[in-house]
């Protein structure tokens, strides 16, 4: 019987595969496509004679550090998307656009050489060729007790896999709509999976590659522009050439919604070419254009995802990051995550999140298994392992702050910002904390009880110890050197009232972590007496 299953060959999927390959792990790889990557897809371009991103594009180092080291780490070519600081703006259906000013448009994005496709490649060169399934689409998933039974279709026909665990590294709303589990999940689980938007499922992408060099680079354009008008094909639009310049081609997000999108299918060609030689002359006409529309994906996109939320959505969901079935279950993907949700960034952060999981399940079972191992070194060997995942935290957790401080400011936000980004961050790593401290096991009978709180409960505390400093060090240095906060002076300089109310709200926060990690240590102590008793 295998260790793991693995469903979904995504980014989330094949990085899992990859660490437990290395872990020595036995383990399988579904994936309901004929191809790996999930919503990474790069396609080739014969005009410009290089692969284009129908999918994800970027990375920012300044705030996703779990991508850029995975980048160093494969040994991947990266280079900066090409950002001179102006942009067109086509606020008229009927008029010519005009350049605005758009310093560091892109927030510092960078692009892989070969597409995000190389990427990838990379991480599936680490996981053995036999351990991968193409066109496997997972229908059911059932609690066998010691073990989980999946059923998968392939060419009409249906296989039984089973495995000790089971990892579901898919869109949580796909599996709301049509997996079927036995015994079924939770009514509060099952309403965070369909209320988790499935990222970018909604959306369409253009690319078109032309041969010869950018004709808008000597036309003096950077590429970038936004339509605004009501009759806009494409909203914003890109340059999308390789790292030299010198092979040439242009993208561009659909303004226009699903049902618009399937209405003008027949002429859609024609549309995308008038808008880009609207922005940008006869010189962009005929090139080689590549359309993928991600509601199309049966894969991507569940029914709901057909109505696109208003903004960038609020990941990590604890109880989408929660192991179900006694730890034999558990759900991956970019939609699970709390760092970096919704991108390429969160579906690492996922897997590394399962990967430490899974990882530590099997650590304890040897450790349990063995003779003459006590309940003191159990405890401390998980009160270990919880201090290594806090200690893991500290980068993402400023790198969230960064995040939620970016979004802030793009979505028009002016006051409390670093106060709202900030607590945002502490409490997402704080409840993600929680659900840490519920899956590691304890043995209780050697832990006092003092009026109410368990003697771990100041272990789990001691954890964070200057976690909370070092975040506010890392806050104040970044905002006092981010051009983006110069114009909200209590934003760039922070005061110490501002600071005061800051951590008094964060204060609160730790208050209710330390409530709440008490009671889940006392809840599993009475779980583990009423065990006891049974036996």
């Amino acid at each position: 019987m295998l260790d793991v299953v693995i469903v979904g060959g995504g980014a989330c999927g094949l990085a899992l595969a990859r660490g437990l390959a290395g872990a020595g792990v036995s383990f399988a790889l579904y994936e309901a496509r004929p191809r790996l990557g999930g919503r990474v897809l790069s396609v080739e371009d014969k005009a410009s004679g290089m692969r284009v991103d129908l999918g994800p594009t970027w990375f920012w180092p300044d705030t996703q550090p779990t991508i850029t080291a995975l980048v160093k780490e494969l040994g991947l070519t990266d280079f900066p998307q090409y950002d001179p600081g102006t942009a067109l703006l086509l606020a008229f259906g009927d008029k010519k656009p005009e350049t605005r000013m758009t310093p560091n448009l892109h927030s510092g994005a960078r692009r892989l050489e070969g597409g995000m496709a190389s990427l990838v490649e990379a991480l599936t060169a680490a996981v053995p060729a036999d351990a991968i399934h193409l066109s496997s689409v997972l229908r059911a998933i059932a609690d066998r007790g010691d073990h989980v039974e999946l059923t998968f279709e392939s060419d009409g026909k249906t296989e039984t896999v089973t495995a000790k665990r089971a990892v579901l590294a898919l869109p949580p709303r796909l599996l709301a709509e049509h997996l079927a589990f036995q015994p079924e999940l939770d009514a509060l689980s099952r309403n965070a999976m369909r209320s988790a938007p499935t990222w970018m499922a909604a959306q369409a992408k253009a690319v078109v590659g032309f041969s010869g060099a950018p004709a808008w680079r000597a036309d003096g354009h950077s590429g970038n522009a936004f339509a605004t008008h009501e009759q806009a094909v494409l909203g914003e639009i890109f340059d999308a050439c390789d790292a030299s310049g010198e092979r040439a081609a242009i993208g561009g997000f659909f303004a226009l919604s699903a049902e618009l999108r399937e209405a003008f299918s027949g002429g859609m060609s024609m549309l995308i070419e008038s808008q880009f030689v609207q922005l940008f002359g006869r010189s962009v006409e005929d090139g080689e254009q590549h359309v993928q529309d991600w509601t199309h994906e049966p894969f991507t996109c569940a029914t709901i995802d057909l109505t696109p939320p208003s903004e960038h959505p609020d990941y990590g969901d604890p109880l989408l990051r929660q192991a179900f079935w006694d730890g034999k279950l558990y759900l991956g993907g970019t939609e699970t995550a709390r760092e970096g949700g919704g991108y390429l960034e969160g579906a690492l952060v996922a897997a590394e999140r399962i990967r430490l999981r899974l990882l530590d399940q099997k650590e304890t079972s040897t450790m349990i298994s063995g003779e003459g191992a006590s309940g003191e070194a159990l405890n401390e060997a998980s009160m270990a392992r919880f201090r290594e995942w806090v200690n893991a935290k500290r980068a993402p957790t400023f790198a969230s702050y960064r995040q939620r401080l970016n979004f802030g400011l793009s979505n028009g936000q002016k006051e409390q910002i670093t106060q709202r980004a900030m607590l945002g961050a502490m409490e997402a790593v704080l409840k993600e904390a929680i659900a840490v401290l519920e899956g590691l096991p304890f043995d209780h009978s050697v832990v006092a009880v003092d009026k109410g709180r368990s003697d771990l409960t100041p272990l789990a505390q001691k954890a964070f110890d200057g976690f909370i400093q070092e975040l506010l060090d890392g806050v104040i240095d970044f905002n006092r050197t981010s051009c983006a906060l110069s114009n909200f002076p209590e934003e760039h300089k922070p005061s110490k009232d501002y600071l005061q109310v800051t951590l008094l709200d964060i204060a609160a926060a730790w208050k209710e972590f330390s409530l709440d990690a008490n009671q889940v240590l006392l809840d599993k102590r009475v779980v583990d007496q009423q065990a006891t008793r049974s036996l």
